[in-house]
């Protein structure tokens, strides 16, 4: 189903914005009587979990255990997971795993009779043991088929697709709390700009990675969630933390196709063009250290070496093993002239998670009354400076039922619907110079894909904030004058969120978890402690910080 009428509200109890793993269990989880619209920027499909290749790391084996996964995640958490919200979330995985099932997700190794503690594991880095639920090398791709072909028969879900929202609609009755109402979105069908009003609103909109020029994610995933959070009044977290993944394929026409770490967690070794492996030189742990370890270690020998790549080989392991638990890589990069039965392959680190967001508390709700962010777009403290392998969509499962469950027994005591302030154009015209966008696009990526990468340096994130703050100020104002696009509003977004990764960056004066910084190699016991940004909307006049929710 689609918005009706353009011209008219449109009211729901709760929009959810975003379709990939978070947005759709909490769309199924929220009960029927709701009137739920769930809205996706492009097709329902498009989303980062479809791309998943991994799995989901949960204790099922009888010899794992809460936890010994609890302490693999903390310890790649560098100091700064929570370790209350790590144990409730690693303790819902089973049930979230069982959840699923029910669903109709065939996991690999799965039986008509068989239990969880059955299933196949892989393991990858940074676990200790084999804990990766996984259905061959497409969990993601099979578990959002499986949920959207769920929520497709439900009445009192509205599905939006190639909908854009172009920012929230909050309001604040005691000029310090504020509270969200609904948003504006904009339809790609016909570039109309209309008004949603929903008691409760969801961010499900997942991570920044499109901020880099590389990244392995869809290009979704362009932080519109943390942008719009932020310009609502919610604080951010931990924004300097945006895990590279190690191996994505190098290739001319594939810049995003990432190589599932499973991989290496089957045997695969990273070797340099002359056969030699070097990991081990970096970490005990070699090819399993956690990504930040493998990603800089990398970085470091293709920039000794003056190397565009290094490559991945599992081409020792049998054909038949590769094939079977390999299936998608294997033909994908046979399409692309690669064969990963009988040689090696190239690949590079890319952009992958952004492990800040925005601050939420254990039910995913934010500062700003009625909103909530779930999955990547959130920070929960799960992750603290370095998410390990496969633990994301766990916690999209995990912090989606909470979310429910907390929307569920307070919807009834939110206010009645109120009509929402209609998007105003009187005073803007079609631009006919649209070079400032392509051009702020291509600009914005290379700088901090050269200058906020996996290393840093002081230098190089004061240039790119001078320059970010140049590129905020020219958007800003084209903003302000012309009509809006899709690619305005995503640059928009992108800008705001890479200054708030280059302001995170430059007051975190050590190396900890995936920020690295080359005049400050160790870690320092004055920042063991999340940063955290606050917007001007919690400051009051005399500038004192306003009480805070969390």
């Amino acid at each position: 189903m689609y918005l009706e009428n353009s011209n008219k509200q449109n009211y729901y109890d709760v929009l959810i914005v975003g379709s990939g793993a978070a947005g759709l269990t909490l769309a199924l989880k929220l009960p029927a009587n709701l009137r739920i619209a769930i809205l996706s920027k492009n097709t329902l499909s498009e989303s980062s979990t479809y791309y998943a290749q991994g799995g989901i790391a949960a204790p099922v084996a009888y010899s794992d255990t809460v936890r010994q996964h609890a302490q693999d995640t903390i310890s790649a958490g560098a100091g700064l997971c929570n370790a209350e919200t790590v144990k409730h979330v690693i303790e819902s995985g089973q049930a979230s795993i069982e959840w699923l099932i029910q669903q109709g997700v065939n996991f690999t190794g799965l039986t008509q009779n068989s239990k969880t503690h059955n299933l196949h594991l892989n393991q990858e880095g940074g676990h200790s043991q084999r804990r990766i639920v996984h259905v061959a090398d497409t969990t993601g791709k099979t578990l959002h088929t499986t949920l959207l072909n769920q929520l497709l028969t439900k009445k009192n879900i509205t599905c939006l697709d190639n909908c854009m929202v172009v920012d929230l609609i909050s309001m604040s009755n005691d000029g310090i709390s504020k509270k969200c109402i609904g948003a504006y979105i904009r339809r790609s069908e016909n570039e109309a700009i209309e008004t949603i009003s929903a008691k409760c609103t969801v961010l499900a909109t997942g991570g920044a990675s499109k901020v880099y020029l590389y990244t392995s994610n869809p290009d979704s995933s362009s932080g519109d969630g943390i942008a719009m959070g932020w310009r609502a009044g919610c604080r951010v977290a931990n924004m300097e933390f945006i895990q590279f993944h190690p191996t994505c394929l190098y290739h001319s026409s594939e810049k995003s196709f990432l190589i599932s770490e499973a991989v290496r967690g089957e045997g695969a070794k990273l070797v340099l063009d002359n056969g030699n492996e070097f990991l081990h030189k970096f970490d005990s742990r070699g090819v399993l250290a956690p990504r930040d370890i493998v990603a800089r270690a990398i970085d470091h020998e293709m920039k000794r070496l003056g190397l565009k790549h290094i490559y991945l080989d599992i081409s020792h392991k049998k054909r038949n093993f590769i094939l079977e638990y390999f299936p998608a890589i294997h033909s994908r990069c046979i399409r692309l002239g690669f064969d990963i039965t009988r040689e090696p392959i190239p690949v590079v680190p890319a952009a992958h998670y952004t492990c800040g967001g925005l601050i939420t508390d254990i039910s995913g709700q934010t500062d700003v009354e009625n909103l909530y962010a779930i999955g990547e777009v959130a920070c929960t403290g799960m992750h603290g400076a370095n998410r390990v392998a496969s633990n994301s969509l766990l916690e999209c499962l995990v912090f989606a039922d909470a979310a429910s469950a907390h929307i569920k027994n307070k919807i009834n005591t939110v206010a009645d619907f109120q009509e929402t302030p209609q998007w105003d154009e009187s005073q803007v015209t079609q631009s006919t110079e649209d070079i400032l966008i392509s051009h702020g696009w291509d600009e914005l990526r290379r700088l901090m894909w050269d200058f906020v990468g996996i290393v840093r340096t002081t230098q190089r994130l004061k240039q790119a904030q001078d320059r970010i703050n140049l590129l905020a100020c020219e958007v800003e104002e084209y903003y302000k004058k012309f009509k809006i696009n899709n690619d305005l509003i995503e640059l928009r977004n992108l800008i705001l969120v890479a200054d708030l990764i280059v302001k995170s960056a430059l007051w975190r004066k050590e190396s900890r978890g995936l920020h690295y910084m080359l005049e400050h190699p160790e870690q320092h016991k004055n920042y063991r402690r999340d940063t955290i940004l606050i917007p001007e909307t919690f400051f009051s006049s005399d500038g004192k910080i306003k009480n805070l929710k969390h």
